[in-house]
């Protein structure tokens, strides 16, 4: 029986590696799915799909895209958290559920540093103070003094406590010593729709929400919360030219795995998304929505996720959170 076995080892270590090499190679074999936390129409979703379009033609394989909103993104989170760790359900991760949410809730049921593997950024859309178009302030400057002329009257709306528009305007107005309300609504459109209707005075809004409206004269723009200038807005200074020096706060977009998807897998994705996101049929059209598009690596992307959470964090020890 051990000569046989002795003969038969050569032979069953050639197939292990075979049957590995092949699993290697084999990837991605049936489709993929990425999992949104929102619903569709939004910047995430936008990401997914049209990164999910150009991957199925360059592996020829579906990259599929799946919307499951609910608890602030929390949901979808904890469901790709608990996924197999096989490549095959991604999640196009953003700001709030895999930087703030875990910082304001630590029950929320995942970890991300723990939970998940990040394999690229895909976008940044920096955020766009806005105002009603008929304003009497026409600028930065100018609206910060008259709201500081009126301490508790004036009042900056929100898609939500805790989201990064919340969270930036909360930055300008404690630095710059403005006493305002919040008012949170339960969505972007919500809050722009009272913003129009002269009912909120300002709102950090995501640029692909709000560039239809800037261009159209609706609303306008006083300031972008990005360091340097937008392409898309050459002529509206930043927050950090204007009031606060290093000022930077965005919407953000990435994908990750579960721990444990195998270094091969990661890598491929790692390296079949870059080679999409170098595409400028790809990244083009997105820049022109007001979003930055940057090639990027694994590591490059962990240590982005480490600056966004000390920042956030620091802010996050001196504002309340209320669960509106």
């Amino acid at each position: 029986m051990k000569i046989i076995f002795r003969t038969l080892l050569p032979a069953l270590l050639l197939i292990q590696h075979c049957n590995a090499q092949n699993s290697t190679q084999a990837y991605p074999n049936k489709p993929v799915t990425f999992v949104v936390a929102y619903a569709p129409g939004g910047m995430g979703d936008v990401l997914a799909r049209r990164l999910a379009e150009k991957l199925t033609v360059r592996t020829k394989q579906s990259f599929i895209v799946e919307n499951r909103p609910g608890a602030t993104g929390a949901l979808a989170t904890r469901y790709v958290a608990k996924s197999k760790a096989d490549g095959y359900t991604l999640l196009l991760g953003q700001t709030g559920e895999m930087v703030i949410t875990p910082l304001v809730n630590k029950d929320v049921g995942y970890e991300t540093n723990k939970d998940f593997r990040p394999i690229a950024l895909i976008g940044e859309a920096p955020l766009i103070l806005t105002t009603p178009a008929n304003a009497s302030y026409t600028n930065l400057a100018e609206f910060i003094k008259l709201a500081k002329s009126k301490p508790g009257v004036m009042t900056y709306a929100s898609s939500g406590s805790g989201t990064p528009g919340h969270l930036a305007a909360a930055s300008l107005t404690q630095d710059m010593n403005i006493n305002m309300a919040h008012a949170p609504y339960k969505g972007a459109s919500q809050a722009m729709t009272d913003l129009l209707g002269g009912h909120v005075d300002i709102f950090f809004s995501s640029a692909p929400a709000v560039l239809p409206q800037i261009e159209s004269k609706t609303v306008r723009a006083l300031a972008v919360s990005s360091e340097k200038r937008m392409t898309v807005l050459p002529d509206v200074h930043t927050v950090s030219e204007d009031a606060i020096k290093g000022f930077n706060f965005s919407l953000w977009g990435g994908i990750f795995t579960p721990t444990g998807t195998p270094d091969n897998v990661v890598n491929y994705l790692s390296t079949e998304i870059n080679e999409v996101i170098k595409d400028p049929a790809f990244t083009k059209p997105l820049e022109k929505e007001g979003l930055l598009i940057k090639a990027n690596s694994q590591a490059e992307f962990a240590e982005f996720i480490k600056r966004e959470s000390i920042k956030y964090g620091k802010l996050l020890k001196t504002i309340e959170i209320k669960n509106d």
